[in-house]
């Protein structure tokens, strides 16, 4: 059996070498070392790096030969197989769906609602995010929308407008999230069960955060 300190050490690799590689540009070297640096430190060949570590530490370094490592990775591999293809479907369908301007078509229909900006924030984040499945979309454009609303206002409380913005990324992880997929490959869920668990989990906490803001609004 491997020791603890190297099974950390194969743990623990990619992330050194994504923070290297992160680091690096900040840092008085060379250009050749600082370029060597960002290479091994994409996820890609950071991943690569430390799975060669582990057939070497794990495997040729405990005696097992290489046929017994081809057939261990071959069989790690079957089962993620298809959980792959479907998030990358997911993905896909989010990617299709942004491309199409879903979300500047949602975003410009809520430039004409006059609502509280935490309000706004919160249904325009959460609109895009449903309409795309992206978290990250619904957070850009409804931060987008709402600061130059909020410029010609005084007393909005900026901390709360995060959340209520966050809240509403929340909102809804159905089919189009390559997240909602993930979860439901990875616990061997039905999309039913996924609807049931993940999609009403991540709509509660969407809700009662913002329900916080509202409060937190009101006395603050």
């Amino acid at each position: 059996m491997p020791s603890r300190k190297v099974s950390f050490f194969i743990i623990l690799l990619p992330v050194v070498l994504m923070i290297l590689s992160v680091v690096a540009p900040y840092i008085s070297l060379p250009k050749k070392i600082t370029e060597f640096f960002v290479f091994i430190g994409s996820p890609v060949i950071a991943l690569l790096i430390s799975c060669f570590a582990a057939f070497y530490l794990l495997g040729m370094r405990q005696g097992i030969n290489k046929k017994m490592i081809k057939k261990l990775t071959d069989d790690s591999l079957l089962p993620v197989g298809s959980i792959i293809l479907i998030i990358g479907a997911g993905g896909g369908f989010k990617q299709i769906l942004i491309e199409n301007g879903v979300g500047t078509a949602i975003a410009q229909m809520a430039e004409h609602i006059s609502l509280s900006p935490i309000v706004l924030a919160f249904m325009v984040a959460g609109l895009i995010r449903i309409a795309t499945g992206s978290a990250t979309v619904a957070l850009t454009t409804a931060a987008g929308i709402v600061s130059p609303v909020i410029q010609h206002m005084s007393g909005v409380n900026l901390e709360l407008l995060v959340i209520a913005t966050g809240a509403g990324s929340l909102m809804f992880s159905h089919v189009n999230d390559a997240g909602f997929w993930l979860v439901k490959e990875y616990l061997g869920l039905t999309v039913k069960e996924t609807f049931k668990t993940w999609t009403v989990l991540e709509t509660l906490l969407s809700f009662i955060a913002f329900g916080f803001a509202l409060m937190l609004n009101m006395f603050l």
